[in-house]
């Protein structure tokens, strides 16, 4: 026994001493590969040093990136450069085409440098160039970027780039014609149709919208007739800009000899130049027989806004013409000089009818509305005539109609299934009565029906998106509160105690808010919903309230400045800095309209409901201090500051 357990002993022994041995070979391995890794390491940085500056060439095409571009393109008379990001399909697709232009330009005399650019990477790069889709092909001539919007192949960006890369080439004058104070009103007044952009230099938006816009300013430089578009820097021009109300940018109107229009089509090429083109077109069509009429008063889905003249040379159609003009984007405009249409209209030359689709006839109002023009008609009558029998005593409110016909406040709305096909007329029309029945009785109030799918988001915010009742209400009142009727079987008595409660003021209104904070006294007040009146709209009390998103990038940074600037007006008695996640709360004032994020407002005390919009992108400390003290009306220390 004893000569066994020596020998366990032994054996023990040799075991711990192998164990140590090869735990200090394997420190000393990981020591040794720790060192190749670390020289790895070194080696790899020296070559991604080498990388930053090196200029790489793949399959003919020389790689540019944001350390080595600059020094690349110095001093060089042509390059030609695309833009591309890696995942980018059109990019795979256009690489070997690409490529092939490399080796035709690399044998062109003098040679043409061909680059690429990763703007995934180098987005200080693309950034400059604005580049904002891929892959996007510039050529630089003598640094100054020339856009290409030609075909993407060989011959043509080859014949390009040649024609570019001369001698005596310079770039053709921008199409998009420049005014000032100097030039714009003799401009405006003497053309049938302009559009004029008012931009500022620093802003993004517009950036983005010049390439698309001097595009648009080609082409409609080559219609017949042509449509001129224009340019006003509204940073420099403030006279101009603060005569056409401009607040933001890029801000766009048409001007026709003279009288300004807002712009609200699309902002890039082929959309402006369609859009310009119908507006340069008349904005009535004419209507020859009767059948057309008739036609749009059986399927149509808007107001039949007819006018009966005589000629062209009558004068109430010149009235009428100018009224359109004004209003073709809300309406759309039909005339005719034929008996057969007067006939049927029950009208006479120099008389404007307004009928109602058949599905909207009603035993409450009229078939149709007419106004007599006569020589001492303003235009502003015509037009007032045209609002205020553009929809039905109970219309049907849609997202495509919404801004349009049922912006004015307050709104009552009545969601359900609505339908009016076939199968489901019957059922759309058995509650649309019975909102009629009341809606009669309120001429003050708009009466609407609404599809419950098209507002789902609205009955949420309502808070009746699961009430499990066929038909909801909401009344949609001034300065954005929202009023929900109580669920419950729907019938007109129910939708007229409703609609009394409202008028007499006994309902509350319906706020998304988050908590009210138990601890406010921060250097920046938080804002919920809840809170917005009484912190906001406090009158005694000059109020800068900030919008935000959480994901938002802008307003992550902002943050540290804006907590700086609350600290700065700390001791501003009357002076309120504050911030509001709009994304969590309910705005319940239309004119605070957010439409971005940050959006900052100044709301001065005692003039609440005209709060001024922060504009720039310039939101330092300094920048937004000096806009609160120019908008302040009870700072203490404004001269301390």
């Amino acid at each position: 026994m004893r000569k066994v357990a020596l020998l366990l002993i032994v054996l023990l022994g040799v075991a711990h001493f192998a164990t140590v041995c090869r735990c200090e070979e394997d420190a000393e391995e990981n020591k040794a590969e720790a060192a190749d890794e670390d020289s790895d390491d070194e080696e790899e940085e020296d070559d991604n040093d080498e990388d930053d500056t090196e200029v790489k060439e793949e399959n003919g095409v020389l790689v540019l990136t944001n350390s080595n571009f600059d020094t690349f393109i110095e001093g060089k008379d042509t390059v030609l450069v695309e833009f591309y990001a890696p995942w980018c399909g059109h990019c795979k697709q256009f690489a070997p085409e690409y490529e092939k232009i490399a080796q035709t330009l690399k044998e062109n005399d003098p040679p043409i440098p061909v680059v690429k650019v990763d703007a995934t990477k180098a987005d200080a790069v693309a950034s400059r160039f604005d580049v904002t889709g891929y892959p996007t092909i510039k050529i630089l001539k003598n640094g100054e970027p020339v856009d290409y919007d030609g075909e993407r192949n060989e011959k043509a960006i080859v014949a390009r780039v040649i024609e570019v890369s001369q001698p005596g080439w310079k770039p053709p004058p921008e199409a998009t014609l420049v005014l000032t104070k100097d030039n714009f009103d003799e401009t405006v007044d003497n053309a049938d149709i302009i559009l004029v952009e008012f931009y500022a230099p620093w802003c993004g938006h517009c950036k983005r919208l010049a390439p698309e816009y001097e595009k648009a300013a080609k082409e409609l430089s080559q219609r017949s007739p042509p449509i001129p578009l224009a340019k006003v820097d509204a940073t420099v021009e403030t006279e101009l800009a603060s005569r056409f109300g401009v607040t933001g940018y890029p801000t766009l109107k048409i001007f026709r000899k003279g009288k300004a229009f807002e712009y609200n089509g699309p902002r890039e090429k082929y959309g402006i130049v369609d859009f310009m083109s119908e507006q340069a077109g008349p904005p009535s069509k004419q209507i020859q027989a009767a059948k057309q009429v008739q036609e749009l008063i059986k399927d149509g889905d808007d107001a039949v806004i007819v006018g009966i003249f005589s000629s062209e040379q009558d004068a109430a159609y010149e009235i009428y013409f100018e009224a359109c003009n004004a209003l073709r984007e809300d309406f759309t405009f039909r005339h005719s000089f034929s008996s057969e249409v007067a006939k049927l209209l029950k009208a006479s030359a120099g008389q404007i009818v307004i009928i109602q689709p058949e599905k909207f006839n009603s035993k409450y109002e009229p078939s149709s509305n007419k106004l007599t023009v006569k020589e001492s008609t303003s235009v502003s009558e015509v037009q007032e005539f045209f609002k205020k029998h553009s929809i039905p005593l109970v219309g049907h409110r849609k997202p495509s109609n919404d801004a349009k016909r049922y912006s004015k406040r307050p709104l009552v709305v009545v969601y359900y299934g609505v339908d009016f096909s076939f199968d489901y007329r019957i059922a759309t029309q058995f509650w649309r009565s019975k909102v009629l029945d009341v809606a009669k009785d309120f001429p003050e109030y708009t009466f609407a029906i609404a599809d419950e799918e098209d507002y789902a988001e609205e009955l949420k915010s309502l808070g009746l998106s699961e009430s499990g009742e066929e038909v909801n209400v909401g009344i949609l009142a001034d300065g954005g509160k929202k009023f929900a009727m109580e669920p419950e079987e729907f019938d007109s008595e129910v939708l007229r105690e409703f609609v009394v409660a409202f008028k007499k003021g006994k309902l509350q209104p319906i706020i998304k808010s988050q908590p009210v904070p138990k601890n406010n006294k921060g250097p920046v007040k938080v804002v919920v919903g809840k809170t917005f009146d009484e912190i906001v709209m406090d009158t005694q009390k000059d109020v800068l309230i900030e919008f935000y998103a959480p994901w938002c990038g802008h307003c992550k940074k902002l943050e540290p400045d804006y907590v700086a600037l609350g600290k700065k007006y700390k001791s501003e008695k009357n002076l309120v800095i504050a911030k509001m996640d709009a994304t969590a709360n309910d705005v319940p004032n239309d004119i605070y309209k957010v439409e971005g994020f940050p959006t900052i407002y100044f709301a001065p005390s005692g003039s609440k409901q005209s709060p001024v919009k922060f504009e720039g992108g310039d939101r330092t400390v300094e920048a937004l201090g000096k806009f609160v003290e120019q908008h302040a009306t009870k700072l203490l220390k404004r001269d301390e500051l």
